[in-house]
Formats: structure tokens, C-alpha cells, sequence
């Protein structure tokens, strides 16, 4: 088996999901993979199956709630003593929680910009200054394709979305020539307990494997944005240039139960 691209992996939100399988293909090309999450048992289940098979990777438990910013920086900073330095962190953590009018209140938008985005911020700031001294790491920030335009159901999991695509542009100008290599994940529709909560059809649902092999490829050619599946991202990036008289019907019609 060819060399592993990173040797030390860090992945938040490992637990399930994306998280999971990233972290499983990544184990079977041979990296360390560093494993976070809040469920330690799901965490400890994740590991045993790579121990007790035949994978060459090894997966690390690391429980960690990313809303707690010095959990984060403690939790790199472990890391990196017990496994090496993290040549690649992905900050893949969050949730989604459908919102709908009968049931509307600010906790939900609480809780998703808390976990989805200040998540993702926290992990930022704990890399973010080792990786400047040593000019080197490459950063990957899960975001999704639910950023681009509104969608029924998704007034808070959409606008944080939206937020981490602009926090992710913003930054890769900040981060020129500082060595890093900072990539934006918009996913489609990937089959997931949190999109099992979606009301409506999904287009192109994908099954999480074949997402983490369509991320790491993108990883691997080091682009800034890597969003998947082509034609529905091609169809959803045509559709942020409609005027609002044809974007709402048009939408509304697709996505009706």
C-alpha cells in the first residue's frame, strides 16, 4: 500500500455520518486518526472496529465538545503530544434541527450557530497558531451546499452554513502565504441520522463512504471548495442567480413532500 498523504489526522464530529466514514477511509489508507466527538461510547466502538480488523490506520478517541474553546486547544494540544504533529484537521462538527413555523423559537438558532459555527471557530483557534509558526497544515472546514440559498425547514441550519462559507472565503485571504492550506466541504445531500430529519425529497443522496472518498480526493488536489455531487451543485449554483420571482416557486415546487 502506497505512502498515507498526512500521517497525523484530526476529525471532529467523528462519531457518525461523515465524520465516521472519513475517519474509517482514512484508516484503511494508514493514517493515525485522531477522533472527536461528545459520545464516548460511539467514539470507543469507532476504534474497536479498526483495532479488531484489518485496516493499517489506527483510530484515537478523543472526547470533546468544540462549544467549549479551551476543551478545543486542550484537546490539540494533546494530540499532538500522544500521536505527533496533526498535519490535517477536519472540523466536520455540527447538527441540523428542522424548524418549522408552529414550533418557531430562537433555541434552536441558539444551539446550531454555538455548535455549527463558534464549533468550527474553536477548532480554528486551537490550530491556528501552532500551524502559523511552522508554516505548514492543512485545514478543512465542513460547511454545506444548504449555504448557498435558503431552503424550507432550514431558517438556522441554512444561515449557519451560510456563515461558515463567508467565515471560510474571509479567512483563506487572511491565510495567504502563510503556508496553510485552508479547504471549504459543501456537501449535498448525504444519507446521515441528521438528514433523516429533512421533510422533503433529497436529490443526489449520497451514502457517507462515497462522500469521504469524494472529500479526500478534493483534499488531495488541494482546491479551495469541494462540493459534491457536480450536477446538483452545478443546479443549486445556478439557481443563486435567479431573481427572488423565480427562485421562491421554483423551489418551493422541488421541494414539496
Amino acid at each position: 500500500m502506497p505512502r498515507p498523504r498526512w500521517s497525523t489526522v484530526w476529525i471532529t464530529g467523528a462519531s457518525r455520518g461523515i465524520g465516521e466514514a472519513l475517519a474509517l477511509e482514512l484508516a484503511r489508507r494508514g493514517c493515525t486518526v485522531a477522533i472527536s466527538a461528545r459520545s464516548v461510547e460511539d467514539l470507543e466502538r469507532l476504534a474497536q472496529t479498526v483495532r479488531s480488523g484489518p485496516l493499517p490506520g489506527r483510530l484515537q478517541p478523543y472526547p470533546l465538545d468544540v462549544t467549549d474553546s479551551d476543551a478545543c486547544e486542550a484537546a490539540f494540544r494533546r494530540i499532538e503530544a500522544e500521536l505527533g504533529p496533526i498535519d490535517l484537521c477536519i472540523l466536520n462538527a455540527g447538527s441540523h434541527q428542522p424548524v418549522e413555523l408552529d414550533d418557531f423559537s430562537p433555541l434552536p438558532f441558539e444551539s446550531l450557530l454555538r455548535l455549527n459555527v463558534l464549533g468550527v471557530v474553536n477548532g480554528v483557534a486551537a490550530v491556528l497558531p501552532v500551524w502559523r509558526r511552522r508554516r505548514c497544515g492543512q485545514l478543512a472546514i465542513v460547511a454545506s451546499v444548504a449555504g448557498y440559498r435558503g431552503l424550507p425547514t432550514a431558517t438556522a441550519y441554512g444561515a449557519s452554513k451560510a456563515a461558515l462559507i463567508n467565515f471560510a472565503e474571509a479567512l483563506r485571504l487572511d491565510l495567504e502565504g502563510s503556508g496553510i492550506v485552508l479547504n471549504l466541504i459543501n456537501p449535498g445531500f448525504v444519507r446521515t441520522p441528521l438528514t433523516d430529519r429533512n421533510p422533503f425529497p433529497m436529490p443526489f443522496l449520497l451514502e457517507p463512504d462515497d462522500a469521504a472518498r469524494r472529500i479526500l480526493r478534493g483534499l488531495e488536489r488541494g482546491g479551495f471548495e469541494i462540493a459534491f455531487p457536480r450536477r446538483f451543485v452545478i443546479w443549486l449554483k445556478l439557481l443563486r442567480l435567479l431573481p427572488y420571482r423565480l427562485y421562491f416557486p421554483l423551489v418551493r415546487r422541488i421541494t414539496r413532500p
